[in-house]
């Protein structure tokens, strides 16, 4: 089905899928804390890359129209790239976080599948319906991975510090084998 780009293009019936996620839950869940101060913008952010997902998926879902579902779609993407920038400018904390890197990785795979999936949807492929469920099941896999890093995050920072080495070494109970040396050498017992 090719046309000329002034002309609105369709999805047939056959195309168009239906997932069932709701990533509004996600959304509801990230904004119940959303006044911790060390958490807040990374999950402001989630909240609005959520949003944004489950606005392109209900679009992809309920229009026909290829022009309205790719301009959902690039909203998301810009998005997503403003969640990256975020993401790179998080403090040594966040970073030190083992499972920052992976959703890090996870935020970067979510943007080149929507690129792929904005790809099919330009060209009129019939790959597009298979693109979409990919995009779509990775969209969850990151959300899952961000309310992760939340969650060790809020651990890390919640969690009991050991406490630091004193700066002196504690009086041992009992003498130490120099002070008893010295005693022994100088006839007194302890």
């Amino acid at each position: 089905m090719t046309s000329s780009p002034s002309q609105s293009t369709t999805l047939s019936d056959h195309q168009v899928i239906s997932s069932g996620l709701d990533f509004a839950g996600v959304t509801r869940f990230l904004q119940q804390d959303a006044a911790n101060p060390e958490t807040q913008s990374l999950r402001l952010s989630v909240s609005s890359l959520s949003a944004l997902v489950e606005r392109t998926a209900h679009v992809r879902r309920t229009q026909s129209s290829i022009d309205t579902i790719e301009r959902q779609a690039a909203r998301l993407s810009h998005q997503i790239r403003q969640h990256q920038l975020l993401l790179t400018g998080m403090g040594s904390a966040w970073h030190g976080l083992y499972e920052f890197g992976a959703y890090q990785q996870a935020v970067q795979s979510l943007r080149q599948a929507l690129e792929g999936w904005r790809e099919t949807l330009r060209r009129r492929s019939s790959a597009e319906p298979q693109c979409f469920q990919d995009f779509e099941r990775l969209a969850w896999r990151t959300l899952g991975e961000a309310l992760l890093v939340l969650d060790l995050y809020e651990q890390q920072s919640t969690a009991p510090q050991r406490a630091a080495p004193p700066s002196t070494p504690p009086r041992p109970s009992r003498p130490t084998l120099l002070a008893r040396l010295r005693a022994w050498l100088g006839g007194q017992r302890l």
